[in-house]
């Protein structure tokens, strides 16, 4: 991944460096609830200001849809960002125009300013370029350290990398890394554990999967399609069974391709789906008609943590149950507790990401054990389908190196 520069490769010293971040964190009655996107963020700020660069902080915050709306102020975020980097920073009420040249003429090396939400400016999601160059005039370098960000091809994004001398900060960084190491130059075998409720919303993802791994295994909702496609009767269970061609083909591709696909050997039924419900294990063939499959049973996770001993790299998104609800956290619990013991002991590289996945590793107490956990929802998605991501991309081109 030599093919992208950092902030090690840029000349900063006394420079205003424009620094796109992810702090887009939960708030409730203008507290912050949830520092852990703004504390991450803070190596790469010390670094730029280690370099003698003075950052300028950018950064969307919800939806406002082009429009400035108060409730969606980064203003907001100012006191838990203080207590992250250990200084003050300094608010600008615009990204562009007067209130941001202001702010950005008083800096001195040491100093650290956050500008408002790009997003209260329509040409930040249409990437409009007279929008990027107003930015852009108030720097002499770009970081890019929103990798969450980088499937967007907005104006603080892609736009003002076409700009200015351009690179990742250290999150960013970092995770071009994790995921080079995962997909892009991973050790073998590899294996992709991916679950969710249907086959229709990562049709992509699994298509590209087929071509890249060693192993697939495929929980929750969707292994249901699957047992479907093979002819199993899953009952009252969450199945899309228009989706049963397409099943078939992605079976048929992985054969052709020698990828072994893992489905659930045996299931955990109950009638009801709520905390506690009455439950049974059963064959994954024999769940009755009035049941719906919940979880994977002990026998496939025994299955799953055989392969997974024989596996030097592991990419996780998604549950393999209905893991927010006890009994039916069983199976993504025990395998996230076996990828983590084999990461530990050194014999496994383990990426994980996505909303749902960083919740069940946590539920399962092991995020911390993992080599990598992805921040990044829709982001790592798109990476994970093998789709170019434009954030990314860009810092690629020709005028970076």
């Amino acid at each position: 991944m030599a093919d992208f520069k950092t902030i090690d490769d840029l000349d900063m010293d006394g420079k205003v460096v424009l620094t796109r971040v992810d702090v887009n964190v939960p708030v409730e009655d203008g507290r912050v609830t949830d520092a852990t996107r703004i504390e991450k963020i803070v190596p790469t700020v010390k670094d730029i200001q280690a370099k003698g660069g003075i950052p300028v902080l950018l950064a969307h915050f919800d939806r406002p849809k082009g429009k400035r709306v108060d409730s969606m102020s980064l203003k907001q975020i100012v006191p838990a960002l203080e207590a992250a980097l250990g200084q003050q920073v300094v608010f600008a009420d615009d990204c562009i125009g007067g209130p941001a040249k202001r702010v950005v003429a008083d800096l001195k090396p040491g100093d650290v300013a956050l500008l408002e939400n790009t997003r209260f400016h329509e040409g930040e999601e249409k990437n409009d370029p007279t929008f990027a160059a107003s930015i852009a005039a108030l720097g002499k370098v770009f970081i890019n350290d929103a990798f969450s960000a980088a499937h967007r091809a907005h104006g603080s994004t892609e736009g003002l990398a076409r700009l200015l001398p351009s690179g990742a900060g250290r999150l960013m960084e970092a995770e071009l890394k994790a995921l080079d190491a995962a997909l892009g130059n991973p050790q073998r075998p590899v294996m992709a554990v991916v679950g969710g409720a249907k086959v229709s919303t990562k049709l992509d993802l699994l298509m590209n999967l087929v071509d890249k791994v060693d192993h697939l295994v495929i929980g929750g909702g969707m292994a249901n399609t699957f047992l479907v496609a093979k002819g199993v009767e899953v009952g009252k269970s969450l199945a899309e069974r228009d989706m049963a061609d397409t099943a078939r083909q992605i079976l048929e591709k992985a054969d052709q391709g020698g990828c072994v696909i893992h489905l659930p050997l045996d299931i955990v039924v109950a009638r009801e789906f709520k905390a506690g419900a009455e439950s049974q294990v059963l064959p994954v063939d024999q769940c009755p008609a009035d049941a719906m499959i919940l979880d994977a049973g002990p026998a496939t996770v025994d299955a799953l943590r055989e392969a997974m001993g024989h596996c030097k790299t592991l990419i996780w998104n998604g549950p393999l149950g209905a893991f927010e609800i006890e009994p039916f956290d069983n199976a993504t619990n025990a395998a996230a507790r076996a990828a983590a013991e084999m990461t530990g002991n050194g014999t496994l590289t383990s990426v994980a990401g996505g909303g749902d996945t960083v919740a069940a590793l946590n539920k399962a107490g092991v995020a911390g054990d993992f080599t990598f956990i992805s921040t990044a929802g829709g982001a790592f998605l798109e990476w994970m389908e093998g789709k170019e991501l434009p954030g990314v991309a860009v810092l690629k081109d020709a005028r970076n190196g």
